[in-house]
């Protein structure tokens, strides 16, 4: 399969690649900011191919991720949005810059990098964007996090308009809002809460997801969470 992982240079990302890298007949494109780790990463397998991208200012590099992606790949057959911001502060002490760069990171960047790749995708094609509990309808919120919580519920909107807009196309679209995961995310978010899942663990569950939920589900955001913190 022809995969793009956008955000997998550390964390549940970096895990998500991992595993599918194991499967030889998966060709997968990452992108990250931290150039050096996607070197790294890339360096092991020859099925794992590198993209420097910055989704903070993703328009200035539009052009050379379409130029990238079609290089690399005819059809792509699965997208999964992995990448995002979290800046934990509350709300009086978030500067607009701070908010706008977790906006562009979690929710425009996502939005535009899918925008460049539907053309590419097939009927049966899958998009899996992932989301968080904070975003969640219902779910707990927690303080110092009401702008990232409103970027990934964004995020998760987008979703469910995105299976209705593809329908004729065949391409599918889902959400998976993940609850606890033990990354340095979490940790910076909730220090010295000690989360049930591990990033290999939750990956593990989005890459078999992303594989085959694509049968089952459309337009759904899914509550991926053990517990919250």
């Amino acid at each position: 399969m022809n995969i793009i992982v956008n955000g997998g240079t550390r964390g549940i990302g970096k895990e998500v690649v991992l595993y599918l890298a194991k499967d030889i007949n998966n060709q997968i494109l990452v992108t990250g900011r931290n150039e050096k780790a996607l070197k790294s990463l890339s360096s092991g397998f020859k099925n794992v191919h590198a993209l420097p991208l910055d989704l903070s200012v993703f328009d200035k590099q539009a052009e050379m991720f379409e130029k990238a992606v079609s290089g690399h790949f005819r059809y792509v057959d699965i997208l999964i949005n992995m990448a995002g911001l979290l800046i934990a502060k509350e709300i009086t002490k978030t500067t607009s810059t701070e908010a706008r760069l977790m906006m562009e990171t979690n929710f425009i960047g996502p939005s535009s990098v899918i925008r460049i790749v539907k053309p590419l995708m097939h009927e049966g094609s899958h998009i899996v964007n992932i989301s968080s509990m904070g975003g969640f309808q219902g779910s707990s919120k927690y303080k110092g996090l009401s702008y990232y919580s409103a970027t990934k519920a964004a995020l998760a909107c987008f979703s469910e308009c995105l299976a209705t807009e593809f329908m004729d196309s065949g391409v599918r679209v889902n959400c998976l809002a993940l609850g606890s995961v033990q990354t340095e995310m979490f940790e910076e978010a909730f220090p010295g809460h000690k989360a049930p899942v591990n990033a290999k663990e939750m990956a593990e569950y989005i890459c078999d997801f992303a594989l085959r939920g694509q049968n089952y589900f459309n337009g759904k955001i899914l509550p991926v969470a053990s517990n919250n913190p």
